[in-house]
């Protein structure tokens, strides 16, 4: 117990003794405190402006961070542009040499110098705009650095001249622009050193050589892959016009070049010669070979060159070139030709012409198609279109209208000389010519044609039936011109003449057409009207030198009928030695008959005769012609000109001269029984049978008598 009282005790003094330290403390800390007050108050009077001042450090702080991230994404860029542009300097170095000693490092360098200022454009914009917002950061946070400042509007203001580098290198005198020039300076090179004018006139020759000069024409690989490349590259800087231009220019003189070796002056002929076609039938045909060359060579070359030059550019490009050349080179010239011929006088004779030039512009239709078929040939294939027309429209104008023309010719006069008119000679010719292998298809084709442009069906006969209407205005025209002479021994020898030249169309395209009984009705006028002929002109010559009586008759009476012979052969040698007999065979035996038929009585009498010279040498005088003048000057006679024989301008004769194998003896027993086809008045049955018996009886009578 006392111990726990003890334990008390020491606690209460122990706590007793804290409580005092404590008060100490607190009275020491309460001086402090009232010491304080004065310190404290003058610090918090302080705290505002120290507030403003952190404030601002901070705030400085921040924005030199925000200046700081700008300029770090700014340089990038920069340093970008600046290598960028360095190369760029390089490459334009680079191109100031020609092209033509590396072509495809050239345009690799020209390649590369545009994706460099492609990229520097580019980047010059990015740096700018990160620039910019510098600039607008340090005008935002009142940066007062006049000389940063500086810095970064002179860097601007280089990036802009940097940014339009790209333009300037296109604009006239960049380096861009020069590199270009130089290209389209490199590609006529090309051209103009790879371009040669056809040999044309070599053409003409062997498959072999044509080949060969069309080969020596054609450009190699390496050409077409140089001319290719230059073409895509100016094509991807919008200057193809230029390149095509060059292109154009050069090949369409190399063209013109080749057709110059054709001479080829008369398509740019007067017009007001197209209506003389004779005159210019020789062109046409010239006209009809030289398409067929330009066509197939010269043209055909400019068709290949231009798709192998321009076909990875787009085959528009490739016809547009080709269209242009063909029309300054010469193509449409050709057509106009063809179109004034075809819009020329509708002379008959052109005819043939038109059938040539459109069997010229069918063989090439397949060409045409093909070489001009696109859209950029649309001029030309109009043109082609139309010409084709007017020749068809033309030759079938012509064609219906030949009956009429010939008919149109009745009132002519027929020739002095009784030979055949040469429009019996051309017609006949002409008609041949028409039923020929040659120009039958091409006349069927063309009337096919027209026939269906008018929604009508082509008939089969239709050539033919045209051929026999002509033949009868000729028959009729024939009929006409007889009776315009005054003579009737010429109207008959006019009649026998083209009668056997009618006769010689046997074996001919129109002779077989017209048949067998139509050729031999003509064998029987031809024979009818020689008869004829020699008895109303030599009969009375044989008179006077009858033997009934001879021996009997005075000297006087002897030189009387020998001087009426003379005035009688006289009278008909002057009047006949200007007629003529165009058949050579038909000539030599009428001849072979006068001779056979005058000259034993003229021999006979002339035996009579000297028997009176011998008594009277005066008698001798009345002598006129010896035997062997007399037989020569009979076989002189109806001798052929040219006129006379009826020559086309192609120097043929238009009738086919064949001999009949038959003397005139053999005449036929009888004449027609029903209408000669295309020739002649219908004449009744009765009337023929008196005509063949007369002809038939006066022809023994004649013989007889002769």
């Amino acid at each position: 117990m006392a111990m726990a009282v003890v334990e008390s005790i020491e606690n209460l003094v122990s706590a007793r003794q804290l409580l005092q330290t404590s008060l100490e403390r607190s009275r020491t800390l309460a001086s402090a405190l009232d010491k304080m007050g004065p310190r404290l108050e003058e610090i918090n009077q302080r705290l505002p402006s120290l507030e403003a001042a952190a404030r601002s450090i901070s705030i400085q702080q921040c924005a030199s961070s925000r200046i700081r991230d700008h300029v770090e994404r700014a340089i990038g860029p920069a340093v970008a542009v600046l290598k960028v542009f360095d190369t760029a300097r390089e490459l334009e170095k680079s191109l100031l040499s020609d092209p033509c000693s590396d072509l495809f490092d050239y345009l690799s360098v020209m390649n590369l110098l545009e994706e460099a200022l492609k990229f520097l454009s580019d980047n010059c914009e990015l740096a700018m705009k990160w620039l910019e917002g510098i600039f607008e950061c340090m005008e935002d946070n009142a940066v007062t650095n006049d000389w940063c400042l500086l810095n970064v509007k002179k860097s601007l203001r280089i990036l802009q001249e940097l940014q339009v580098y790209e333009e300037r290198a296109h604009l006239e005198g960049g380096s861009l622009s020069a590199a270009f020039r130089k290209l389209e300076i490199e590609f006529k090179q090309l051209l103009l050193e790879n371009s040669v004018p056809l040999a044309l006139d070599s053409l003409a020759t062997s498959a072999a050589e044509q080949a060969s000069v069309f080969a020596s024409s054609s450009w190699s690989v390496p050409v077409v892959q140089k001319l290719q490349a230059i073409a895509q590259r100016l094509n991807s800087d919008n200057q193809l016009e230029s390149c095509m231009s060059v292109y154009v220019d050069v090949r369409s003189t190399n063209a013109k070049q080749s057709l110059q070796a054709l001479s080829l002056d008369y398509l740019e002929m007067s017009i007001t010669k197209f209506d003389d076609v004779q005159s210019i039938e020789g062109y046409i045909d010239q006209w009809s070979k030289h398409l067929v060359l330009a066509v197939k060579h010269v043209f055909e070359l400019e068709h290949r060159l231009c798709n192998d030059v321009f076909k990875k550019i787009g085959s528009e490009v490739a016809t547009g070139c080709f269209s242009k050349i063909a029309s300054q080179s010469g193509i449409l010239a050709f057509l106009q030709f063809g179109k004034h011929v075809a819009e020329s006088k509708k002379d008959p004779i052109k005819l043939l012409k038109l059938l040539d030039m459109f069997a010229s512009l069918n063989n090439l239709r397949f060409d045409f198609n093909r070489l001009f078929g696109g859209e950029g040939c649309i001029k030309i294939k109009n043109q082609t279109r139309d010409l084709i027309k007017k020749i068809v429209d033309g030759a079938c104008e012509i064609f219906w209208e030949l009956p009429l023309q010939v008919e149109l010719q009745r009132r002519s006069s027929p020739p002095s000389d009784g030979s055949v008119p040469k429009l019996i000679s051309f017609v006949t010719f002409y008609c041949n010519q028409l039923l020929g292998d040659d120009y039958r298809p091409i006349l069927t084709q063309v009337l096919v044609i027209h026939q269906s442009w008018k929604q009508e069906k082509y008939q089969e006969g239709l050539i033919p039936n045209q051929v026999h209407d002509i033949m009868k205005e000729i028959g009729l025209n024939l009929d006409g011109w007889s009776k315009a002479y005054e003579d009737i021994s010429l109207s008959y020898l006019f009649m026998m003449n083209n009668h056997c030249h009618f006769c010689n169309l046997k074996g001919t395209k129109l002779g077989d057409m017209m048949g067998d009984y139509w050729l031999t009705a003509h064998e029987q006028y031809r024979d009818f009207y020689a008869v004829l002929y020699l008895k109303k002109s030599w009969h009375r010559l044989l008179a006077p030198l009858s033997q009934k009586g001879l021996t009997s008759l005075s000297g006087e009476d002897l030189v009387e009928r020998l001087t009426t012979f003379n005035e009688a052969f006289d009278d008909c040698y002057k009047k006949q030695s200007h007629w003529v007999i165009c058949n050579e065979i038909l000539r030599e035996n009428v001849c072979k008959h006068l001779v056979q038929a005058i000259i034993p009585l003229y021999m006979c009498y002339l035996q009579n005769f000297s028997l009176l010279v011998e008594q009277d040498a005066n008698a001798g005088k009345y002598v006129k012609y010896s035997v062997q003048n007399l037989e020569k000057m009979l076989n002189s006679l109806f001798q052929p000109n040219l006129t006379s024989l009826g020559v086309t301008k192609q120097g043929l004769l238009l009738g086919n001269v064949k001999s009949t194998g038959r003397g005139m003896e053999n005449m036929v027993s009888s004449l027609f029984q029903q209408k000669l086809r295309g020739y002649g008045s219908i004449k009744q049955a009765h009337w023929i049978g008196k005509i063949k018996n007369f002809v038939t009886n006066q022809f023994r009578l004649t013989l007889t008598a002769i």
